[in-house]
């Protein structure tokens, strides 16, 4: 029963989350292009870079491994300590190895997935928190010009949201002995995936 209302929730958060995207994106679209610039391509810029994808998936699929509170706690946590991130590289505040840490943080979400691994609550929290930094930092440096930095920001936290609720989602099949397995299968496939990024970086 409990998993049931777990499932009925995160359905109706993903639709939320959705229509909010669109609301938001319609309202941009009515005001000047400086703001549907900014919303469109922070919306869009963590979803064509894999490096961010694959990090951000492996956020919610950790949370679903955890449970419950972690299942929420940290996809909360990343996109606010992100913003934070964001406002550093949009002052222009320097940070070193951000493409490292950004393909370290796929390589890290990645293997704690793959290992079935259970810290603390605390522990995961500030694991996820040290890597959004980088992640932020990525998307504050890279805002367009002519973009407006909230609706930028409005769009890339969006975009995160969605990608959380994505592993989330992917992750409740941990219910079925199988499914703990592909989650872990996944994980390690992140996991590996962020070393060609990280390679990549160096």
């Amino acid at each position: 029963m409990t998993n049931l209302k777990t499932s009925r929730s995160i359905r109706s958060l993903a639709v939320s989350a959705l229509l909010m995207v669109c609301a938001g994106a319609a309202s941009a679209h009515s005001d000047a292009a400086g703001m549907a610039g900014g919303f469109m391509s922070g919306f869009f810029h963590p979803l064509l870079g894999w490096d961010h994808v694959i990090a951000m998936v492996a956020v919610g699929l950790w949370g679903a491994f955890l449970g419950m509170p972690a299942l929420w706690l940290l996809p909360v946590v990343f996109p606010l300590v992100m913003t934070v991130g964001g406002a550093l590289g949009v002052m222009g505040v320097p940070l070193p190895a951000v493409e490292t840490g950004i393909a370290l943080s796929a390589v890290a979400l990645g293997a704690v997935v793959a290992a079935a691994l259970r810290p603390p609550l605390w522990v995961a929290a500030v694991l996820v928190g040290v890597f959004a930094i980088f992640h932020g930092h990525a998307h504050g440096t890279e805002l367009p010009n002519a973009a407006d930095p909230v609706a930028y920001s409005l769009g890339f936290v969006m975009a995160t949201g969605l990608l959380h609720l994505a592993g989330i989602a992917l992750g409740l099949v941990t219910r079925w002995p199988a499914g703990i397995t592909a989650v872990r299968a996944v994980g390690a496939g992140i996991a590996v995936g962020g070393l060609g990024f990280l390679f990549h970086a160096w």
